[in-house]
């Protein structure tokens, strides 16, 4: 009985392994012979299909790829956007033509930023004021309009630092005879040095006393390639005869601000109170005067009940 149950043991164990060999074997056929291209294996033939021509037309698919991997590099806008922000410099050309229209408020914080002296002035109307803005149009280029009362020149300044007059660029605009003439310049230590700068567009018109011109021109294009600066609005006498500018006298002046945001709140750091000082001076010195009367009278008053 034990050598037939080994022998059953033995043959059962046997018909296991024949099975697992035969069953391996015929999924490996099926596997080699495609068997399995009619369910799902069709799938795996088709996806085999659809990667080797792929892998096969590798060069061509490469070529296709590399023109795809072209196009996505043009979408990344790069050079377009480093044109945009590098815009050629404006042509000099400074002749003045006639201003038609009247320089105005209109636009200030939303189109343009605007600075003036006073804070509201609006050079569309009568009365004396000073009034600058700024419109950017693409990169450093800009659009201003510059208005005030004159008998000699108006002109607009930009310093990249709170300081002025460190060669500061300055745009001038001079009543010669009647007619606006156009002139740039740095201003350095109070004093106006001609130079040309990067101006065109230019137009002006005067009435009485009042000046008022429009020209577009590239400012200043600092390290960081910011359009950040203080702004000015100053006058001064000019000679016709000679062509010689005097040293201008200072409206107004900012702190450091973005030229390219209309909605930004110019102030005006040069205060028509500041004369109050000395007047200030004079009180304290009166009121130590009446302090010092006052002691010596108590001073007195005591000595005397003192004698008595």
């Amino acid at each position: 009985m034990d050598n037939r149950l080994v022998l059953a043991v033995l043959f059962v164990t046997l018909s296991w392994v024949s099975v697992g060999t035969n069953a391996q074997t015929t999924a490996a056929n099926n596997m080699t012979t495609g068997n399995m291209t009619t369910g799902s294996g069709h799938n795996m033939t088709s996806a085999s299909a659809t990667m080797a021509p792929t892998m096969t037309t590798a060069p061509g698919n490469n070529t296709t790829g590399a023109s795809s991997t072209t196009m996505a590099s043009s979408t990344t806008m790069a050079p377009n956007t480093t044109v945009a922000t590098t815009a050629p410099p404006i042509v000099p050309n400074t002749t003045v033509e006639t201003l038609q229209t009247t320089i105005s408020r209109a636009g200030c914080g939303t189109e343009q930023l605007c600075a003036g002296e006073p804070s509201s002035c609006d050079p569309s109307t009568d009365g004396s004021c000073f009034f600058l803005a700024a419109k950017r149009q693409n990169g450093q280029n800009f659009e201003f309009a510059l208005a005030g009362e004159s008998d000699g020149y108006l002109a607009a300044s930009l310093s990249t630092d709170s300081t002025l007059g460190g060669n500061d660029t300055t745009y001038i605009c001079a009543n010669n005879n009647g007619v606006v003439q156009f002139f740039g310049a740095l201003l350095n230590n109070g004093k106006l040095v001609l130079k040309e700068l990067n101006v065109n567009s230019v137009k002006g018109k005067i009435t009485g006393k009042k000046i008022q011109c429009t020209f577009a021109a590239t400012v200043p294009t600092p390290v960081t390639r910011s359009t950040s600066f203080a702004v000015a609005i100053s006058t001064g006498p000019y000679n016709s005869t000679s062509g010689s500018l005097g040293s201008p006298d200072t409206k107004l002046q900012s702190p450091v601000l973005n030229l390219a945001s209309p909605n930004t709140t110019v102030t005006n750091q040069i205060s028509p109170n500041t004369t109050t000082s000395p007047n200030t001076t004079t009180n304290h010195g009166i009121t130590f005067q009446q302090s010092l009367t006052q002691a010596l009278l108590i001073s007195a008053g005591m000595l005397s009940l003192t004698m008595l």
